[in-house]
C-alpha cells in the first residue's frame, strides 16, 4: 500500500545541496521534490548503538534536515565491533556527542539535536513532541513498548528494528496512517505484533547472546530505506509487514501483520490509555527469580572473602557459572565450574551438583545476575534452601575485583 508523503517539501535546495544530493535528484521516485521533503524532515533516532549507528550515518548522508539523537551511554571498547559511528578515540566519551560529531562530519548541512538522557515515562512524550518520524534502535523490550505507546499517543509513525546473533527484523508501525484516498489504512502497532513481552529470561539480550556486527548495518539500512519512503511518499513502506532476515542462510522473508482488533493500545476497546510501568510489564526477571534472590544475593566482595575461606579450608561451597561455554572462555571467576542455565531449566544440572543432604552450599553467578537468579529459583524449588547467587555477576567481578580480565 502506498501512502502520501509524510513531510511537505522545503522551499528550495541550495547549489551545494544540489551537488551533494545529485544522485538522489536523478531518481524519478525521489527527484527534487523528494529531496526537499528530506531537507524539511525531522527524524529522531533512539540510540546511537548497533542500529542507531548506520541509521544516523545514512540519514545524514541522505540529507534529512534535522536529526535527533537520544543516547545516555558512553562508548565502550566492546561497542566498536558493530557501532561504527564511533571510533577508538571515542572510548569513554558520551555516545551522543560522538555520534553528533560523526554526523556533522558526514554532512555539515544537517542540524543535530542531542538528548543525552535515558528515555523514561517522565520525558518520553516531551522528547518525541515535534518530530516527524522516529527510528527505534533500542535493545530492550521495556523501552520498545514505551516507544510504541508514546508514538501512538502523539500520532508519530516509527521505524522499528531488532537484531540478535544472525537474525534481524524490521517494520514500520503507523497505526494512524491513511492511504492515498484519505481512508484509514488499519495499520498495526508493535503491540499488535507482540501483545505480550516474552517471559523474563527467555530471550537473551545482545550483551548475553551476541550479535554479528554487520547485521546491524543490514537492518539499520532497511530502517533508513523505509524512513526515506515514508518521508517522501516513494514506493510502498513495510507498514503492516514484518521483514525477517537470516544472515546465515542469506534469506529475507516478508510476513503480513494485521491490526489486532483486541490490541490493548490501538484496538476497539483499548486498555492502555496512557504510559504504564514498562519495567514491571516486561520484567527483568520472573517473579519466582525475584523471590528466590530476595535475601539470597551476595556481592562480589563477599564472594572474594568466601573463596579465600574455601582455600583455607574453613568453608565448603561449589561456585557455579551458569553462562554459556563461549562466555566462559572470555573470562571467569577463579574456582567456578560451568553448568549453563539451560541445564537448570531442564533439570540435568541437579545431577551435577552435591545432593541437598550433603550440606554443601551452592553459589551461582552469570554475567550480570539475571540468569543466575533464574537458576537460583530452580535450586530453591529443589530444596537447596541455602543457595545464593552473586549480584552483578562476572561484570562486577571484573570491575571491582579483577580488572586484568577482559570485559564483554
Amino acid at each position: 500500500m502506498s501512502f502520501p508523503a509524510l513531510v511537505e517539501p522545503a522551499d528550495e535546495l541550495t547549489v551545494d545541496e544540489v551537488r551533494r544530493y545529485s544522485r538522489h535528484l536523478i531518481i524519478p521516485d525521489v527527484g527534487m521534490t523528494g529531496q526537499k521533503r528530506l531537507k524539511n524532515a525531522k527524524v529522531l533516532v533512539i540510540g546511537a548503538g548497533g542500529l542507531g549507528s548506520p541509521a544516523l550515518m545514512y540519514l545524514a548522508a541522505a540529507g534529512v534536515g534535522t536529526l535527533g539523537i537520544v543516547e545516555f551511554d558512553e562508548v565502550d571498547e566492546s561497542n566498536l565491533q558493530r557501532q561504527i559511528i564511533h571510533g577508538q578515540s571515542d572510548v569513554g566519551r558520551p555516545k551522543a556527542v560522538s555520534a553528533k560529531e560523526s554526523v556533522q562530519e558526514i554532512n555539515p548541512l544537517v542540524d543535530v539535536v542531542v538528548y543525552e538522557e535515558r528515555l523514561d515515562n517522565d520525558n518520553v512524550l516531551s522528547v518525541f513532541e515535534g518530530w516527524d518520524l522516529i527510528v527505534d534502535g533500542t535493545d530492550n523490550f521495556a523501552t520498545r513498548y514505551m516507544v510504541n505507546d508514546a508514538a501512538y499517543f502523539l500520532k508519530i509513525p516509527y521505524v522499528w528494528g531488532s537484531i540478535y546473533r544472525f537474525d534481524g527484523q524490521a517494520s514500520v508501525f503507523w497505526p494512524h496512517a491513511v492511504d492515498e484516498n484519505g481512508e484509514s489504512a488499519d495499520a498495526p502497532c508493535y503491540r499488535c505484533l507482540y501483545p505480550e513481552p516474552p517471559p523474563p529470561g527467555m530471550v537473551p539480550s545482545c550483551a548475553e547472546g551476541g550479535v554479528l556486527g554487520v547485521l546491524c548495518a543490514s537492518i539499520g539500512s532497511i530502517q533508513v530505506n523505509e524512513a526515506i519512503k515514508v518521508l517522501t511518499g516513494a514506493g510502498e513502506p513495510i507498514v503492516g509487514k514484518l521483514m525477517i532476515y537470516d544472515a546465515l542462510e542469506m534469506e529475507y522473508r516478508k510476513l503480513r501483520v494485521r491490526k489486532d482488533p483486541k490490541c490493548a493500545l490501538c484496538g476497539e476497546n483499548p486498555t492502555v490509555t496512557g504510559l504504564i510501568d514498562y519495567d514491571a510489564f516486561c520484567g527483568a526477571v520472573s517473579e519466582e527469580a525475584a523471590d528466590a534472590a530476595a535475601g539470597s544475593t551476595i556481592s562480589v566482595v563477599q564472594l572474594e572473602h568466601m573463596l579465600k575461606e574455601r582455600e583455607e579450608g574453613s568453608r565448603d561451597f561449589v561456585l557455579v557459572d551458569v553462562r554459556e561455554p563461549n562466555e566462559f572462555e572470555i573470562n571467569r571467576i577463579p574456582g567456578s565450574v560451568l553448568i549453563p542455565k539451560g541445564d537448570f531449566l531442564n533439570g540435568s544440572a541437579l545431577e551435577q551438583l552435591p545432593s541437598v543432604d550433603s550440606g554443601t552450599q551452592v553459589v551461582l553467578h552469570c554475567k550480570s545476575g539475571v540468569r543466575s537468579a533464574e537458576a537460583l529459583a530452580v535450586l530453591k524449588g529443589a530444596g537447596y534452601d541455602d543457595s545464593v547467587h552473586v549480584g552483578g555477576g562476572v561484570v562486577a567481578w571484573v570491575n571491582q575485583i579483577d580488572p586484568s580480565q577482559p570485559a564483554y
